[in-house]
Parts: structure tokens; sequence; C-alpha cells
């Protein structure tokens, strides 16, 4: 190797260093920050509200604190989850309509977490079962790719004898079937497989993002009237849906939309966990098995949501001509920067300059004038009480009548026929014998009434009524106790 190549080989492994997934390997308390980061957000929930993060992140904490481990974790959990964040090993987002932030983990944060977890579990050899799928796909790949017909009709001639001599065995009862050890064996490639394929969602998603900074950066930094990329997104062209990771992806969201090959993909599922090797499957991969094809949909789902997303708003951040502001700070920056490099030979850095900026202060304070925050200040009294009923005074009766449309000659009719057997009633005696068909309009009526013809009780007394409403619940009212007497009994004909 030349020496130019191993310094480009040297500088290239220093920029991954600087990368979140070196960081995360060599940071101090590694194996502990990785192990947490495993068991909160990659073997369970993939995604996390921030408040259910931080408790279920604080009680992992508590655990490991004050467990056996040789090494404590200073930090909360606000702390770390900060820290992580400013590491790149943790990703944020605000979805649409939710009410707060999602947590999960990076690209380069979960290839990290599988690289560890795949050296405790490594192979000891070269298996069978990888060796076939290299051979398989190096003979599919051979046959697909074949433009002679000659040559691809002997392949076609030849699948055909062995798929009749497989036929012919099957009808004499001679089937071969792969043995319990080499099944299980090709489950578990296959779910590792499987498990590496859903994560490539995630680097599926990354790439969208990137394209569309690039685009809208391309945008901004054009300095003509129209680039090639302007007139595209103005012609409508989904740019980076036509991009190579668009239409790779594309191709791959209609595959696994297929109803044919879904069909097929949830057949061998089913099939395959219904053999007998598939019980020495642990728990965890008879799941993921199970719930592979909804996997996928959900999480191809969620990519193609993210590329449907960036499409309209690149293709509404041009047509808004939302670019020519950004476009224009983007010059003024620069022109900034040009006019700094043109001073930096005549200003030094020390230099005073007439001009003063207000530094903030704040109010110093000694620790002995603090108090204890105590809770027991902050208690209210928990206990239910009963209400009564709201209170309906006598002042507010008028303009309530004025602007109903209360039966008072029905009400007058049944006070009159009542005061006929008792000498004196009051509303709430009167609502007792005769309900009230309006609710509480007829109880504003009585009391209307009762302003006019009734007697007030002496000392402010109040009367605890009640009513049945239209929609069959009772109602509970306080109202002045006062008295309809039988000797006014002809106020009311």
């Amino acid at each position: 190797m030349s020496q130019a190549a191993l310094q480009g080989r040297v500088a290239g492994y220093r920029r991954l260093r600087e990368q979140p997934l070196w960081r995360l390997l060599a940071a101090d308390h590694a194996p502990e920050l990785v192990g947490l980061l495993q068991t909160v957000l990659l073997e369970g929930d993939r995604k996390l509200p921030g408040s259910v993060l931080l408790e279920r992140l604080q009680q992992h904490l508590d655990a490991i604190n004050t467990s056996d481990l040789p090494r404590e974790l200073p930090r909360t959990a606000q702390a770390y989850v900060a820290h992580w964040l400013a590491q790149g090993y943790l990703e944020r987002r605000l979805p649409e309509g939710a009410h707060e932030e999602e947590y999960e983990l990076s690209t380069q944060a979960i290839q990290a977490i599988r690289f560890i977890a795949g050296l405790e579990s490594s192979r000891s050899a070269a298996t069978e079962s990888r060796l076939s799928l290299v051979i398989q796909q190096l003979v599919q790949l051979a046959e697909q790719t074949e433009s002679d017909p000659a040559a691809r009709l002997s392949a076609l001639y030849a699948e055909r004898d062995r798929i009749d001599a497989e036929i012919a065995r099957a009808g004499t009862g001679k089937v071969a079937a792969l043995d319990g050890k080499r099944a299980l064996e090709r489950s578990r490639e296959i779910i590792q497989l499987a498990d590496e394929l859903t994560e490539d969602f995630r680097r599926v998603r990354d790439d969208f993002e990137r394209l569309n900074r690039e685009f809208r950066e391309r945008i901004i930094d054009d300095e003509g009237e129209r680039g090639d990329l302007l007139e595209r997104l103005f012609e409508g062209v989904d740019v980076i849906g036509e991009s190579e990771a668009g239409r790779s992806f594309q191709a791959f969201w209609r595959l696994l939309n297929d109803v044919e090959q879904s069909a097929q993909l949830d057949a061998a599922l089913e099939a395959v966990l219904s053999r007998g090797f598939a019980r020495k499957l642990q728990r965890a991969e008879r799941q993921f098995l199970r719930g592979l094809t909804g996997t996928m949909l959900d999480r191809g789902g969620d990519v193609n949501d993210v590329l449907q997303h960036f499409a309209r708003s690149l293709r509404g951040f041009v047509q808004s001509r939302g670019y020519l502001e950004q476009r224009r700070l983007n010059q003024l920056l620069k022109q900034a920067q040009a006019e700094a490099l043109q001073l930096r030979d005549s200003v030094h850095a020390q230099q005073r300059t007439p001009y003063t900026l207000q530094l903030t202060t704040s109010r110093l304070r000694s620790l002995s004038q603090w108090r204890l925050h105590d809770p027991r200040n902050g208690q209210v009294d928990g206990r239910i009480v009963r209400s009564d009923g709201a209170t309906i005074s006598l002042d507010s009766v008028g303009e309530l009548v004025a602007q109903s449309e209360i039966n008072i000659r029905g009400l007058r009719r049944d006070l009159h026929e009542l005061l006929r057997d008792h000498p004196q009633l009051s509303i709430g005696e009167v609502l007792g014998h005769r309900p009230a068909e309006q609710g509480l309009g007829s109880v504003i009526g009585l009391l209307s009434l009762a302003t006019r013809h009734g007697v007030i009780a002496d000392g402010g007394q109040h009367e605890a009524i009640s009513w049945e409403g239209g929609d069959g619940h009772r109602r509970h009212a306080r109202i002045p106790l006062v008295w309809f007497l039988k000797e006014k009994r002809h106020e009311f004909a």
C-alpha cells in the first residue's frame, strides 16, 4: 500500500471517529450507555414521548446506581437525554398533532448497538444457510442477466427437469426436507436479515432528509433567476421522488404493498411457524416473525409519509416564493462575511469599536436567604362537598322571564287549583304536586308570580328545590323562600 493510500485511510478513520457511532463506542460508561439505549429504545418501543422516555430512563438509572455494578451513572435522566441529543445518539421530532416531542435512536446509534450485540453472539464458522443464500442469489442473478435465448432455454429446461424429478419423488412418498437443526439455523439467518432490512428504512429516511437539505441549499445558493432544479419544481416535478433513493424506495414500497407478494409472504410465515423446529426458536424470534409484515408496513409507511411531506414542502417552498427571502438573507450573510474579511488586516481583534453592547445582569443572593419549598403549602382540600344547587335570586327573575317564553297562564291555573285545598304553598311544594313541564322555565315562572302575588319569608330564608328536566335528569337549586296564600287565590283566577 502506498503512503498516499495509507494517509487517506487514516484521514477517513479520523472523520469516522467524530461520528456518533464511534463516539458512543468510545464514551465513558459505554457499556452502561449502550445497555440503556438498547433496553429503552431498541428492544421495546422504537419511539417514545419525552415524558415516558424520562420516566423509564430514570427508573433504569436508579436500578443501576443501587445495584452491585462497579460504576455509577452520575447524571439525571434529563441530563443524559440532552447529552445524547447533542452527541447524535438520539433524534427528536414533533409529530403532527402530538402534544409532546418523540425520541428515537439515530441510525448510527443503532449500528453501534448492533455491532456490540453481534460481538457477544458472533458466528464461530461459516454456516451452510449463508452459503446456500449466496449460491441462490448468484444463480438467480446469472439467470436474470442472461441475454442469449439458447442459454436461457437450456437453463429453463434444466429447471423443468429438476422440478419433474422432485414431483416424481413426492409422488412416491419421498420428500427431502431439511432437518430441524439446519431449518433452525436458516430461520435465524432469515430473522437477522429481516431485522436488518427493517432498520434500512431509517437510513432511507435519513437519505430523504439529506436530499431535502441539499435541494434547499441548491435553490438558495443558485444566483441565477431560474436554475434547472427550480424549473423542474415549477413544473410540478417531485425531485425527491425522482431521485435515485426515491425511485429505489418507491419500487420497494410497491413490492411490499403488492397483494400477491404479501399473500405469499404471509402464507410462508404461517407455514414456517407451524413447523416443529419453530418451537425451538426463542419467544422474541417467534414474535418477530409473526409481526414481520406489519413491522415492515409500519416502518415503510413512516418513510413514505416523510417522502411525501418533503416533496410537498419543497414544492411549496418554491411556489410560495419563500426561497427568495432565504436567498436574500444568504446574500446578506455572504456580504457581511466578505466585508469582515476585508477588515481583518486593518482592524485588530482587541481594537476598541464605537459600539457598546449592554450585557444582561442578574441579582445575586446568598444561599442563606433561600427557603426550602414545603409541599404541604401547596396542598388543597380534596374533600368533595355535595352542592345544594345553584342559587337563583329574585332580582334576576324579571330579566329571565322577559327573555323566555314561559307558560304563565298554565302556572296561574295550577296555583288556583292547588290553593283550593291548601292554606299555603311554597314553590317546592307546588313542584311536588305539579311537575315542572318547562323545567327551569317553570321554576322561573313561579318565582315571577311569587314576586307579585306571594309573601317572601323573613330573614332571607332559602328553599332547596328539585325538578326533572326534559332529558330525565334531576336538577337542583336554592331559591328564596316564598309562600302562596289561600286568601290570595282569587288573584290567580
